[in-house]
C-alpha cells in the first residue's frame, strides 16, 4: 500500500472555533471534546479529520483500529461519519478514500475519545448557504 507525503502548507481560510458566530460558507474547527464532535455530527453532518497513520493501518481489514505496531508514514485527511461502541470499546466510524475494498467497504472505525493517532486532535465542520 502507497501512503500519501506530508508536505509543509500554510491554510488560510475564515476558520472560525465552533460555537463562535459562523457565517455563510464557512469552516470552523471543532473543539477536541468528543461531545462536541458528535452533537457537530449529529446536526451538521459528517466532519473532516486528519491523522497520523502508521505502517499496521496498512493491513486493517476490520473491527476497531487502535495502532500498535510500525513507525509514523504520513498524515491522511478523511470524513468522519459517526460513532459507535463495540464491546464497551468506543470508535469513530470514518469513511476513506481508499476505494471499497479497503477495511470495512471503504470505512473504517478507529478508537474514540482518546485522540487515537491525532484523529480528534482539529476536526473541521462547515456551514454553506443553500
Amino acid at each position: 500500500m502507497t501512503f500519501g507525503m506530508s508536505f509543509p502548507t500554510k491554510f488560510v481560510s475564515n476558520m472560525k472555533r465552533a460555537g463562535a458566530d459562523a457565517e455563510s460558507n464557512s469552516t470552523y474547527i471543532i473543539p477536541m471534546n468528543q461531545t462536541i464532535i458528535m452533537t457537530e455530527i449529529m446536526t451538521h453532518g459528517p466532519v473532516v479529520a486528519t491523522y497520523k497513520i502508521y505502517e499496521d493501518f496498512s493491513y486493517y481489514k476490520g473491527g476497531i483500529y487502535v495502532h500498535t505496531a510500525g513507525e509514523e508514514k504520513g498524515a491522511h485527511a478523511v470524513r468522519v461519519i459517526g460513532w459507535g461502541e463495540e464491546k464497551s470499546i468506543p470508535y469513530w466510524l470514518v469513511a476513506n478514500s481508499w476505494n471499497t475494498d479497503w477495511g470495512e467497504k471503504g470505512y473504517f472505525r478507529i478508537l474514540r475519545g482518546r485522540n487515537h493517532c491525532d484523529i480528534e486532535n482539529q476536526m473541521i465542520a462547515g456551514m454553506v448557504k443553500v
